[in-house]
């Protein structure tokens, strides 16, 4: 099973890291929210729409030439600056929500990333380490 780690930012806000069971870190939130009760629904989000992604095949591949746009909820798999494959999480309001942290060499590990996000999110344990 996996776990989300809820972290204080400096600034006073709260994040998310998502592990998977093998404690690699599969994703991350997309945004700095501004109250713990935020953050945490914004993991209970992403285990909802991942799965929902994943069983309607909602993932847009904004690496081939011609992209099929999608409505969200969506994973976006894109290139980031040093060319490799990232994904992100997109809510059925538009927002990003979660993203991969690292980049992936090919699709098939990008695309890895995100079935381990759906497969994980939606039993993973919160533990909250805002308070040491």
């Amino acid at each position: 099973m996996g776990k989300f780690v809820i972290k204080k930012t400096p600034s006073g806000g709260f994040n998310f890291s998502l592990y998977a069971a093998n404690k690699e870190k599969i994703a991350v939130s997309s945004q700095i929210y501004t109250t713990k009760s935020a953050c945490k629904s914004g993991i209970a989000s992403i285990g909802k729409h991942s799965v929902r992604c994943i069983e309607e095949g909602r993932i847009e591949d904004q690496t081939l030439k011609k992209v099929e746009k999608l409505t969200c909820p969506k994973f976006e798999i894109y290139f980031d600056k040093a060319g490799l494959y990232r994904y992100r999480l997109i809510a059925s309001n538009g927002e990003s929500i979660a993203m991969s942290e690292e980049g992936y060499k090919s699709k098939s590990g990008c695309l890895g990333g995100i079935k381990s996000v759906a497969a994980n999110s939606p039993t993973s344990e919160i533990v909250d380490e805002s308070v040491k």
